[in-house]
């Protein structure tokens, strides 16, 4: 049996539907901005319970113009979880300030309680919270710890749209949260696209006015931005897909728990323990092995796709401090392997890649 680890065609179920949308909006020369923009602002603002949201041409100008809608002080100094997209480290660098690296906790690889403390000095102004293959970071945790403090909270949802600890949504939990629309997200556009999420109107309003150029109105600008605009045809595609959105996270935690039914006895893998009161996108099903490349060629040769989802820590790029090594997250990128799962693959596919999985460590 073959098993590839994506069909972005077949994450597309709803094609006519989508080719007739886009009939419609290029017939009535709506390229930018417009009603369709609008209704998906409304409609994900909606889905994440968020006051505000400011949709983007991409993931990375989310990250970005959120970071400096906070208005920081030059050099402030940044906290950010080491295992990520180089996208949340960019943000920071990009806006002049100090990036600090934090080590990871392996239960769930996001950010680690106990290093972020001590990563906290009094020149610290925010912490990038992560929320890493669509697992929540515990934002309720951090908040206490910073708990009268002079420090803001970002949260990256690049890849948890649908994610919740309790019954908030991701991205609403701290000051401002990010979300990227790349292709291959749970919901992904047809091209890139991004958004902010916020209950703060001053920094909707920022946000409103750095995504165009300064200006909510032509020729109105009141400072520098940037030309960072979903295009309507991809606003029209989200809202077609977010219709059933829902129906894609109740089928990945299906299949993720057959993962769990049939790899919890292998030793010689670990898999997420997960924090209880949360809800995670599943974004990526992750396993750690200190035989991950024996393992993912075995699974290569036996025609199951895999892929590594990182290879490597953020410090370990020569371009970004590294500082000291992080315990957890040193050679991590050595150990885990992403494997198939989304709401287009079948139980007799997740069963197959199990059993595969099983008979690597028994031989």
């Amino acid at each position: 049996m073959k098993v590839k680890f994506t069909n972005l065609y077949k994450l597309a179920p709803q094609k006519r539907q989508i080719l007739s949308k886009i009939n419609t909006l290029v017939k009535g020369s709506n390229f930018v901005g417009g009603k369709e923009v609008e209704k998906f602002e409304k409609n994900f603002a909606k889905f994440t319970n968020a006051n505000n949201c400011i949709s983007l041409a991409n993931g990375t100008d989310a990250l970005e113009i959120a970071l400096k809608s906070l208005n920081l002080k030059k050099g402030s100094e940044i906290i950010v979880p080491v295992n990520t997209w180089i996208a949340t480290a960019e943000a920071v660098v990009n806006n002049g300030h100090k990036l600090v690296f934090c080590d990871i906790n392996l239960n769930d690889y996001s950010i680690s309680l106990i290093d972020l403390k001590k990563k906290i000095s009094n020149k610290t102004r925010a912490i990038i919270a992560v929320h890493l293959y669509g697992i929540p970071t515990n934002v309720i945790k951090i908040k206490k710890l910073i708990k009268n403090k002079n420090i803001k909270i970002i949260e990256d949802c690049a890849q948890a749209h649908g994610s919740k600890i309790g019954k908030k949504h991701v991205g609403t939990l701290g000051d401002i949260g990010t979300f990227s629309f790349f292709p291959g997200k749970n919901l992904g556009a047809f091209g890139d696209g991004g958004a902010i999420v916020t209950n703060s109107d001053k920094l909707k309003n920022y946000c409103l006015r750095a995504r165009n150029h300064g200006a909510l109105h032509k020729y109105d600008h009141k400072f520098p931005g940037r030309n960072s605009r979903l295009d309507t045809i991809q606003a029209g595609i989200l809202n077609i897909k977010l219709k059933n959105f829902n129906k894609v996270l109740l089928r990945r935690n299906y299949l993720a728990k057959i993962y769990y039914k049939e790899l919890k006895n292998l030793n010689e893998i670990k898999l997420f323990n997960l924090e209880k009161n949360i809800s995670c996108a599943y974004h990526q099903f992750v396993i750690r092995t200190n035989k991950r490349d024996r393992l993912r060629k075995y699974l290569k040769n036996n025609k199951i796709d895999t892929m590594i989802h990182y290879p490597y820590m953020l410090n370990e790029l020569n371009f970004f401090p590294n500082g000291k090594k992080l315990a957890n997250s040193d050679k991590l990128g050595k150990k885990i392997l992403s494997l198939p799962i989304s709401e287009e693959h079948s139980e007799k596919e997740i069963l197959h890649i199990s059993k595969k999985i099983k008979q690597f460590f028994r031989n």
